[in-house]
């Protein structure tokens, strides 16, 4: 891959905990995706802290986001071996396997904290209301700076994390809709619950 331009003064790779990871996981993806996984971490941890999360559930954002997109690169023979597709939507649509494989490497590389791997995989379909820790992957993954879009839920992310996050779980849904995409039943599922709940 292409050599990574530096992070800024914050970056991410500093944090002990990251450190040992960054390399493989800079070795799996392109330099702009990697860009963008430094500014997930970025944004995961600013709105686990503002949300009052401990520091070691910060941490497992951090490491979350870290690993999130690591398997987003690997062409599609590689994500159904690691994630074989479960439905039609996902033979048609490899690429909507990768939080699936991102938790498979992300095993296979000594993560065990269920936490972490449910925010992994689940920054792709999203998770239920009692994964904080996936919600704030899930919000970073959207709104993160480098997308330009999503501006709103960044800033309600700092102040609501429930509440941003049925933001951008609706904001996807509204998305493929418009462009007149199959939308994943696990995604439709966790907007059902959380978008209209009974």
């Amino acid at each position: 891959m292409a050599e990574r331009e530096p992070f800024r003064d914050d970056d991410p790779c500093q944090n002990p905990a990251l450190a040992p990871l960054c390399p493989r996981v800079e070795r799996m993806v392109s330099a702009e995706r990697f860009e963008h996984i430094g500014r997930v971490v970025r944004q995961a941890e600013a709105i686990a802290l503002a949300n009052g999360f401990t520091r070691t559930d910060a941490d497992a954002v951090c490491l979350a986001a870290l690993l999130h997109d690591v398997a987003r690169d690997l062409a599609p023979d590689e994500l159904f071996r690691l994630a074989p597709p479960q439905n039609a939507v996902e033979e048609r649509q490899p690429l909507s396997v990768h939080g699936r494989a991102a938790r498979v490497i992300a095993s296979s590389w000594g993560v065990e904290d269920e936490r972490v791997l449910a925010a992994i995989e689940g920054h792709v379909f999203g998770v239920g209301l009692d994964n904080s820790i996936g919600m704030a992957v899930y919000i970073a993954d959207v709104c993160e700076p480098g997308r330009g879009v999503n501006e709103d839920i960044r800033e309600l992310a700092m102040r609501d994390l429930a509440q941003a996050y049925q933001e951008a779980v609706g904001a996807k849904v509204r998305y493929l809709r418009s462009q007149g995409k199959r939308v994943h039943p696990a995604t439709l599922e966790v907007y059902e619950q959380i978008c209209h709940p009974t």
